[in-house]
């Protein structure tokens, strides 16, 4: 069983920066994929980034955020984080952690099997 809760949300200008982190209980986190997702408001939830585990730590972004969001993760501290630089307005949305048995890549949401509540995400034009 893996519990997981985010923090670091909040309200930021466009073009600003926030930090997200996911503090995870367990005793094998560090052989989980880790991954970001977020639902805008109106819209489907959609993934973010992910991290697998292993040799390399291999992470994966979509189109939208790659080159402005870093996946990270501190398996000492049982912990994942989301780095957001040049944040648009359409970032706005609930990010939530999730956690995956396997090697990632883990794009869709069948392959996480425990989720956070989730943080909001707001930023302001």
């Amino acid at each position: 069983q893996v519990q997981l809760v985010e923090s670091g949300g909040g309200l930021v200008q466009a073009g600003g920066s926030l930090r997200l982190s996911c503090a995870a209980s367990g005793r094998t986190f560090s052989t989980y994929t880790m991954g970001w997702f977020r639902q805008p408001p109106g819209k489907e939830r959609e993934f973010v980034a992910a991290i697998s585990w292993g040799a390399g730590d291999n992470t994966y972004y979509p189109e939208s955020v790659k080159g402005r969001f870093t996946i990270s993760r501190d398996n000492a501290k049982k912990t994942v984080y989301l780095q957001m630089n040049s944040l648009k307005p359409e970032d706005t949305a609930v990010y939530n952690c999730a956690a995956g048995r396997g090697r990632g890549p883990h794009y869709s949401t069948d392959k996480y099997d425990y989720w956070g509540q989730g943080t909001q995400v707001t930023v302001s034009s």
